[in-house]
């Protein structure tokens, strides 16, 4: 049986059966013929009578052409199409989908395996063991990619075919952590040695390989498909970061990094990132590793452009709770830099829990081979703790004077130098009252130093030797009234004082005196000054004319007439207070109040006994003891007051 078929113009094809002919045969022939067709997924067109050729319904390529000529049957026997012509037979073998995938992959042919494994669900595979296959081919495929230098289609393809991170990582020379016991996916995805063998010893490509690892890395590493290899990952991250510069590499090794330590800390040296390399034995708690290589950088033995300096190791100890270690590296950090080394005390965290190894004490006791450390740490100690205790006050005033003195037997010291060193001694004598006045004052006696004689003596409460000090010695009148202001507790005292700095000036003994009666009259006219006029004028001199007290007098004239004014106001005022309360009693006392038998207590209710009882303003009258408040009334709640409104 044959049947004819038009497949274009002037084209046609003959199809011949081996069977018997049965009812409508042509049609059912030809259906089957389509239906076979189909089923294969092939089409075959005889383009003219030369050529036979096959494509894919799918994309409608074509796959192969055959040079035909004479054909004269074309059937289909248990599942194989057969084409001949007097010469010759060809048969069209169906070919499972999973072999053609292969097929193409190794040659290469990524985009048509992924297509034709993407319609693979069509063969009517489950669910899961689709998902698995195409799990497997794009994993393949991606590899594929990765050995061709196509990075943008191999990164997609190793996160959507979800690839063992360590398969990539393996391909890179030594980035794959020495404790992982990683074997290679079975059967293999790839049959690629390493990134050496694809880029046979080009270094340009060679990068690029390892960018894209890095940059894969550094996307995957918070992803759902790192997880349990954030080991991994890590210690691949601060490789390639160590040996090409690039990265974050602090970060990664500062912030709970998972990096495997030997390993890392192995390439980081080898590389030179030795502060990366401190920080990573510090955020894995190896604390005196990484202050070992710290003070080596800080010595210049090693040598890293990243690492902060030596305020950053101050830092780190300060907040170090190992005091052990503390102690085992502040020394050397203080011979270098004694005001930077004491911040290791100073800034510690106040709320650290107190312990023997960094009491003030101990902290002090060893100090004393660092002289400027100790004055920094008891000036912290004194006025920021403010640590109310005799020996740390006694002792930076020792201190301060001692510096002092040692300044001033420099003769190359500039004055301005010593009159701060002088400015900081006088500022703890006057604020502080905790340190042993004798002792300081004996030692400033002995150097002449009258200003701080004179704050001394003022704590003695001395106050005649402090004011002549400031008066003969240092003839610094401003400092003398401001003595007085200073060191007044309240206004009585506070005119006593003057009165002494009056007396003072005043005073007849003193040889120089003439030169004291202008600051005594610039005193007498000040504003800030309080005198009790009187004793003003039975100390001044018989010879003084008025013209020279005019203003002073004059001021305490209208001082006296203000006081005596304003007592008298206070006087009236008192009366007025006093007649409005007697004028409320007798309003309250002029209506009788008549008792009887039968009137009752308000509160208890029950009757007086005696003649004796409490009445308020509102009426309500009760037994002096049912009253607990004779201002409000037990009834009501009413607040009365004695005074009239």
């Amino acid at each position: 049986m044959a049947l004819h078929i038009c497949i274009g113009k002037n084209k046609y094809a003959t199809i011949f059966s081996c069977y018997a002919p049965t009812v409508n045969s042509n049609e059912i022939v030809k259906e089957q013929f389509y239906s076979e067709l189909h089923n294969h997924l092939r089409s075959i067109s005889i383009h003219d009578k030369f050529l036979l050729s096959m494509h894919i319904i799918l994309d409608q390529q074509q796959k192969q052409a055959i040079p035909f000529q004479g054909g004269c049957l074309l059937g289909d026997f248990d599942g194989r199409i057969f084409v001949s012509s007097s010469k010759e037979i060809y048969a069209l073998v169906p070919v499972a989908w999973e072999k053609q995938i292969q097929a193409l992959l190794a040659d290469k042919r990524v985009t048509e395996a992924l297509d034709l494994a993407k319609n693979s669900n069509r063969t009517g595979v489950s669910k899961e063991k689709f998902l698995k296959m195409l799990s497997r081919i794009q994993q393949q495929a991606a590899f594929i990619e990765f050995s061709l230098g196509h990075f943008t289609e191999a990164h997609e393809l190793f996160r959507s075919g979800g690839v063992d991170v360590k398969e990539l990582i393996s391909l890179y020379p030594r980035m794959l952590m020495s404790s992982c016991q990683f074997t290679r996916s079975v059967p293999p995805l790839h049959d690629i040695a390493d990134v050496n063998q694809l880029t046979k010893g080009d270094n340009s490509k060679l990068t690029e390989y390892k960018e894209f690892l890095q940059l894969y890395l550094e996307e995957i590493k918070h992803m759902p498909v790192a997880s349990g290899n954030e080991q991994v990952i890590d210690t691949a991250l601060v490789k390639l970061y160590s040996e090409n510069k690039r990265g974050d590499l602090l970060t990664l090794v500062a912030i709970d990094p998972k990096c495997e330590l030997a390993d890392s800390a192995e390439w980081l040296e080898k590389y030179h990132c030795y502060h990366p390399l401190a920080m990573l034995y510090y955020s894995h708690r190896d604390y005196d590793k990484a202050l070992q290589t710290w003070m080596r950088l800080i010595s210049g033995e090693l040598n890293d452009d990243t690492f902060p300096g030596l305020d950053f190791v101050v830092e780190i100890l300060a907040n170090l709770k190992e005091h052990s270690l503390v102690w085992k590296y502040v020394e050397r950090i203080l011979q270098i830099d004694q005001e930077m080394g004491v911040k290791v005390f100073t800034e510690r965290s106040a709320s650290e829990e107190e312990s023997d190894k960094m009491a003030p004490d101990t902290i002090v006791d060893f100090l004393h081979s660092f002289p400027l450390a100790v004055v920094f740490y008891l000036e912290f100690l004194v006025f920021q703790k403010k640590l109310q205790r005799e020996k740390y006050h006694t002792h930076l005033a020792v201190l301060y004077l001692d510096h002092v003195l040692k300044l001033q037997k420099d003769s190359t010291t500039p004055s301005e130098t010593i009159d701060i060193a002088r400015s900081k001694l006088r500022h703890l004598l006057q604020v502080s009252d905790l340190y042993r006045v004798q002792l300081i004052l004996g030692k400033a006696r002995e150097m002449n130093m009258h200003a701080e004689c004179a704050i001394l003596y003022g704590k003695l409460e001395e106050h005649d030797k402090a004011l002549k000090i400031l008066v003969h010695k240092l003839k610094d009148y401003g400092a003398a009234e401001n003595y007085c202001l200073v060191n007044a507790k309240d206004a009585v005292y506070k005119r006593k004082l003057f009165h002494i700095l009056l007396s003072v000036y005043l005073d007849p003994s003193y040889e120089r005196r003439d030169i004291l009666i202008p600051p005594a009259i610039a005193l007498l006219n000040s504003n800030v000054a309080e005198f009790d006029s009187i004793k003003v004028l039975q100390l001044l001199p018989e010879h003084w004319s008025v013209s020279i007290l005019s203003h002073f007098l004059s001021r305490s004239i209208r001082r006296s007439i203000n006081n005596s004014r304003t007592k008298n106001i206070e006087r009236m005022l008192a009366r007025c207070e006093n007649l409005s309360v007697k004028h409320c009693v007798i309003s309250l006392q002029k209506e009788p109040i008549i008792m009887t038998d039968d009137r009752l207590c308000a509160v208890c209710k029950r009757s007086f006994s005696d003649s004796t009882f409490l009445r308020y303003p509102n009426g309500i009258i009760s037994h002096i003891h049912c009253a607990k408040n004779p201002n409000i009334c037990p009834v009501t709640g009413k607040l009365f007051s004695l005074k009239k409104s």
